[in-house]
């Protein structure tokens, strides 16, 4: 109902993704959004990587939305740390194309250096 009455009309062309239901709150009761008491789950979020691990997940209560920008640049930083196999890590706020950090001794200290410079950069 929610996809037909109102995201559908917000995106041109509706959402491209399935939408699922999850009456009696099965799934929201394993990922620890599920109230019991309302009989709804509250907003979740949850960026979960190819080998199903949990890297990352956000739950806010209903009268917070979310942020999709943000959800979509975490997914694209988690993408670049998972492909550089742990050569490369992103400092907060980062975005594609900007600095990343080279974990090691040197960065111990340091990390606000680049940070710093990958601010100015924006």
């Amino acid at each position: 109902m929610w996809n037909d009455n109102e995201i559908g009309k917000m995106v041109d062309g509706g959402v491209p993704f399935a939408m699922l239901s999850d009456g009696g709150g099965k799934v929201g009761s394993v990922y620890g959004v599920y109230d019991p008491d309302a009989g709804v789950e509250n907003r979740g979020r949850f960026i979960i990587d190819p080998d199903g691990i949990i890297q990352a997940y956000e739950v806010l209560t209903p009268p917070v939305g979310r942020n999709v920008a943000e959800t979509i640049r975490q997914i694209q930083a988690y993408q670049l740390v998972r492909n550089a196999k742990g050569a490369e890590a992103t400092p907060s706020g980062w975005k594609p194309g900007k600095l990343t950090l080279k974990p090691g001794p040197d960065l111990v200290g340091n990390v606000w250096k680049v940070w710093k410079t990958s601010m100015e950069s924006d």
